[in-house]
C-alpha cells in the first residue's frame, strides 16, 4: 500500500502542474490577444494585425513526459512571449502612427504627438529650430509643468507649410530678404504671431533719428527713415497727396497731418463724433491713464491722448504704406498685429479701448464676438469701450450687433446712429461709449 502511494503521488503533481500552466498560459495570451486585437487598428493595417497575431501561435498541445523537457519547453514559452510582445509593441506604435495622421485621440484623449513630431521632422532644420520644442536647462520645471518650452507660433503658420517655408528661408546671421508683404499676407491668414527668425533686418540708408516730442507727434519725419520697396508710394509727399488721387487706399488721408486728422476727436457733433474731452469727463480726472487704440491708421487717437498725458498702444497692419513705422516716429506705441489675435495683455488692466472703422460687419460675427470679449477681458472694471463709426447694414443694428453687446455684458453710457452719407445703400453708423461694469 505504501509504495503505491509513493508512486501516484508525483505523477497526480505532475498532471496539476502542467494543467495550472495550460490554464497560465491561455490566460496570458487571452488577454494579450484581447487587448491588442480590438485595439481600433484601421483597415490598412489589419494585413499587419494578421502578420503578428499568426505569429502568436505557441507548441501548446503536446506536453514533454519528463521534468527536463518541461523546462526546456517552458524557456522556449517564455522567449517566445517576450518575442511576441516586442512584434505587438511594435504594432502598437505603427498603430499610434496611423492614429496621428489621421487626427485620432489616443487612449488619454490626447492628438498623438508622433503626427506632429513627422510634420517637424519633414521641415527644414531653421522651421523646426523656430516652431519645436526646446528642453529647458534646468530640467523638469515646476512653474510650467514641462521640462521643455514651444516657441510661440500661430496655429495657421503650419496650414500654409510652403509659405512658412518660405519665410523661414534665409543666410541665418545675414540679413534677412525684404519680404514685409510676404510676412504680412501671412499674418493676414492667421499665422499669427509669426515664428522668431535669426536674421538682421536691413537699415535704411542715411538713416535720420526721429524729432523729439512734442514736436514729433505732428512732424512728418524724412524719407530716410523707412526702406520704401515694400510699397507703391516711395515718399511721405506721396502718401500726404494720396487723398487726391483715385482708387481706394486704406485709411488714404492718414498721413497729411495737416488735413483731417488734425481736427480729429476735438469737437463733439451730439451725434456720431464724439470729443475726446467729453469721454474722458465721463471718468474721474487722471483715472483714464493707459489704453489700446484698435486699428489705429497713423496714430492720430494716440497722439490726441498722449497730449493729455494718456499712453495708447495703436495697433495697425502696413497696408500699402509704412503705418507702424510712421506711429514709431511721432513717439508714440505700434503694434503690428490683425484684429485676429488675441489681445497681448492681462485681464483687467487697460482703462480704455478705442476703435474707429476696424471694429464692423466685414469681421465674421463669431469673430468679432470673440473679440468683444476680449477686450470685456483686458478693460478694468469701469473701463471703456468706445466704438467708433462701426459701421453695418441697416437691419444687422438690431438685429445682430446690439444684442451681441448686450449679451458681452458692457453698460452703454452713450449710443449713437445715423445713416452712412458716403453710399446709396442702407449702411449706418454707429457710435457708442461703453462701460465694463464695477461688478
Amino acid at each position: 500500500m505504501g509504495s503505491s502511494e509513493g508512486y501516484e503521488y508525483p505523477k497526480k503533481q505532475r498532471s496539476t502542474t502542467r494543467m495550472k500552466l495550460k490554464v497560465l498560459l491561455l490566460v496570458i495570451l487571452t488577454n494579450l490577444l484581447t487587448i491588442y486585437f480590438f485595439a481600433g487598428a484601421p483597415s490598412s493595417f489589419h494585413h499587419d494585425i494578421s502578420h503578428y497575431t499568426n505569429a502568436l501561435s505557441l507548441p501548446l498541445v503536446s506536453w514533454p513526459n519528463t521534468t527536463t523537457d518541461l523546462l526546456s519547453e517552458l524557456v522556449t514559452t517564455r522567449t517566445q512571449l517576450a518575442a511576441t510582445r516586442s512584434q505587438l509593441s511594435d504594432l502598437h506604435q505603427r498603430l499610434q502612427v496611423v492614429a496621428g495622421h489621421l487626427g485620432r485621440p489616443n487612449e488619454g484623449g490626447e492628438v498623438d504627438e508622433d503626427g506632429g513630431r513627422r510634420l517637424l521632422e519633414s521641415l527644414p532644420e531653421e522651421v523646426r529650430l523656430a516652431v519645436g520644442p526646446h528642453a529647458l536647462p534646468l530640467g523638469f520645471s515646476p512653474r510650467s509643468g514641462s521640462a521643455s518650452v514651444y516657441p510661440s507660433v500661430g496655429f495657421a503658420c503650419l496650414k500654409y507649410k510652403d509659405d512658412l517655408v518660405q519665410y523661414m528661408k534665409y543666410e541665418v546671421g545675414d540679413e534677412c530678404p525684404l519680404d514685409d508683404k510676404f510676412a504680412q499676407r501671412l499674418l493676414l491668414k492667421g499665422c499669427e504671431p509669426l515664428p522668431r527668425r535669426r536674421c538682421r533686418p536691413r537699415s535704411p540708408e542715411g538713416y535720420v533719428g526721429p524729432a523729439p516730442l512734442p514736436e514729433s507727434l505732428w512732424q512728418i519725419p524724412p524719407d530716410t527713415s523707412i526702406i520704401w520697396e515694400p510699397y507703391t508710394c516711395k515718399s511721405y509727399e506721396c502718401l500726404v497727396n494720396r487723398v487726391k488721387q483715385p482708387g481706394f487706399y486704406d485709411c488714404k488721408d492718414c498721413f497729411n497731418l495737416k488735413g483731417r486728422e488734425k481736427n480729429r476727436w476735438l469737437s463733439d457733433n451730439g451725434k456720431l463724433d464724439y470729443s475726446i474731452d467729453w469721454v474722458l469727463k465721463t471718468k474721474p480726472p487722471g483715472s483714464i491713464r493707459i489704453g489700446l487704440d484698435i486699428g489705429g491708421g497713423s496714430g492720430t487717437f494716440a497722439a490726441r491722448m498722449r497730449e493729455r498725458n494718456i499712453t495708447i498702444i495703436t495697433t495697425s497692419m502696413n497696408l500699402d504704406g509704412p503705418f507702424n513705422s510712421f506711429i514709431a516716429s511721432r513717439g508714440l506705441i505700434p503694434l503690428h498685429m490683425s484684429v485676429s489675435q488675441r489681445l497681448p495683455f492681462f485681464q483687467n488692466t487697460l482703462d480704455i479701448v478705442h476703435s474707429m472703422h476696424v471694429l464692423s460687419n466685414w469681421i465674421p460675427n463669431t469673430m468679432l464676438e470673440f473679440t468683444f470679449y476680449d477686450i470685456y477681458r483686458v478693460l478694468r472694471p469701469g473701463g471703456l469701450l468706445w466704438l467708433d463709426h462701426f459701421f453695418c447694414e441697416g437691419p444687422q443694428m438690431n438685429q445682430t450687433y446690439a444684442p451681441m453687446i448686450d449679451k458681452v455684458g458692457f453698460r452703454k453710457i452713450r449710443w449713437s446712429a445715423g445713416m452712412k452719407m458716403d453710399k446709396n445703400r442702407n449702411e449706418w453708423y454707429l457710435s457708442a461709449l461703453l462701460e465694463k461694469p464695477m461688478t
